[in-house]
C-alpha cells in the first residue's frame, strides 16, 4: 500500500513538472544585424564633418490616400543611414534633430554649447520598395505547398556640400529579403505576414550604399575636402 502511494505521489509530481513545462517556456537569442563593411576595421585617416538631412519615401509604397502625413519609411531610413555612417569610421557626425533637447540640457548643467558647422550633408530617398507573396501547390495540394514572402528596396544618397550647395557624390544601394516555408502532407509551418522584413531590407539596401560610398571614398572616386 504504501509504496502504491509513494508511486502515486510521485507520478502526481512528475505530471505537474510536465504540464508546468508545457504552458511556460522562455528563450532568447541574439540576432545578428547587417552592417557596413568597414565598421570592423580602425580608421586612421580626416574625418569630414557632416549631417544627415531630409530622406524620403520616393516609392510608391506607403503613399496612398490612407498613408497618412508622417513619411515612417523616409524617417526610418534616416535613422539607419545616421547610424551605418558613424560606424563606418570615416565620418563626424552632428545630430541636428535633438538640437533643442541638447541646448535645454546645457542650460541645466551650467555649461555653454559650442556648436561646429558640417562642411556636408548627406541626404537620400527610398526609391523602390515593394513586397510580394509568391506560392505553389504539389498536386493541388495533396503533396504539400509552400509560400515565399519577398520584400524589395532600394535607396540613393547624395552627397551636398554645404557652402555651395553642390551635389558633388551620388550612391545606390539596393538589397532583398525572403522568408519562406513549406508545408507536406499537413506537416510543416505557416508563416504569417512578416513586417519586420520591411525594416530588414531597409537595412540592407542603406548598408550597400554606405558600402558603395566608403568604397568611393577610399580609392579616391570621392574627395572630401
Amino acid at each position: 500500500m504504501n509504496f502504491l502511494k509513494r508511486f502515486r505521489s510521485k507520478f502526481l509530481v512528475s505530471a505537474a513538472i510536465v504540464m508546468i513545462s508545457a504552458c511556460a517556456s522562455e528563450s532568447h537569442r541574439v540576432v545578428e544585424s547587417a552592417t557596413v563593411s568597414a565598421a570592423s576595421s580602425e580608421y586612421q585617416g580626416e574625418k569630414q564633418k557632416i549631417i544627415v538631412g531630409k530622406f524620403s519615401n520616393r516609392s510608391d509604397y506607403l503613399r496612398g490616400a490612407f498613408a497618412g502625413n508622417v513619411d515612417k519609411l523616409g524617417n526610418q531610413a534616416k535613422l539607419i543611414a545616421k547610424s551605418h555612417l558613424q560606424q563606418s569610421g570615416r565620418f563626424t557626425l552632428f545630430d541636428r534633430e535633438s538640437s533643442e533637447t541638447l541646448t535645454q540640457e546645457a542650460k541645466l548643467s551650467g555649461t555653454s554649447q559650442k556648436l561646429v558647422g558640417a562642411e556636408y550633408a548627406v541626404v537620400g530617398g527610398v526609391t523602390e520598395f515593394g513586397r510580394k507573396v509568391t506560392g505553389d501547390r504539389q498536386l493541388f495540394g495533396i503533396l504539400g505547398s509552400g509560400k515565399s514572402q519577398v520584400a524589395y528596396a532600394k535607396v540613393t544618397m547624395n552627397v551636398i556640400r554645404v557652402e555651395t550647395a553642390e551635389v558633388v557624390h551620388s550612391v545606390q544601394g539596393a538589397g532583398e529579403y525572403q522568408l519562406s516555408n513549406r508545408e507536406i502532407i499537413g506537416f510543416g509551418g505557416k508563416a504569417a505576414y512578416d513586417s519586420t522584413l520591411n525594416g530588414k531590407v531597409l537595412n540592407l539596401a542603406i548598408t550597400e550604399a554606405v558600402n558603395v560610398l566608403v568604397s568611393d571614398l577610399d580609392n579616391g572616386r570621392l574627395v572630401l575636402n
